[in-house]
């Protein structure tokens, strides 16, 4: 038997490459302790803990220019109703105004995705906080390298 159709060697493969995608997979999603200690954040939570997994930031890694960087919001089986998403925030770790944006919806929309664009201020992480009908968080936290740092006046 060739060592290419060996089962027990394809079986060894197939378990490794589970254990490393698992592994890659418990990295990228956040938990409490990647949130950035920012006060407007704090006040913002007042206490309330953070869900992670349906809320999804995505923006680049890398930023070659903080005065425009892409970036879209997404909830993922965002709850329908009055227990829909009310609100979405994001909060900047480094920028001299720390809530760089927010969304609010009279009526929860039955599909929630968001696209803009954000200035940063250096390389930092950013934080998106979605408030759902019944007060819940749920939140997704990124970090962004930023090559050439924008709103360093104040803006």
């Amino acid at each position: 038997m060739s060592a290419i159709t060996d089962p027990m060697r394809r079986r060894w493969i197939a378990a490794a490459g589970a254990l490393v995608g698992g592994h890659a997979l418990a990295q990228v999603m956040p938990t409490a302790e990647d949130v950035p200690g920012i006060r407007a954040l704090d006040e913002y939570r007042a206490g309330r803990p953070l869900k992670f997994g349906r809320l999804k930031l995505v923006v680049p890694r890398i930023a070659d220019n903080g005065n425009a960087v892409s970036m879209r919001v997404v909830m993922e089986n965002a709850p329908a109703g009055d227990a829909g998403v009310r609100s979405i925030r994001l909060f900047s770790e480094t920028n001299p105004v720390p809530l760089m944006a927010r969304f609010d919806f009279a009526v929860p929309p039955p599909r929630v995705e968001i696209e803009s664009r954000i200035r940063l201020a250096g390389t930092q992480r950013v934080v998106a906080i979605a408030e759902l009908g019944d007060g819940a968080l749920e939140a997704d936290v990124v970090s962004i390298i930023v090559t050439l740092a924008a709103c360093l006046d104040g803006s």
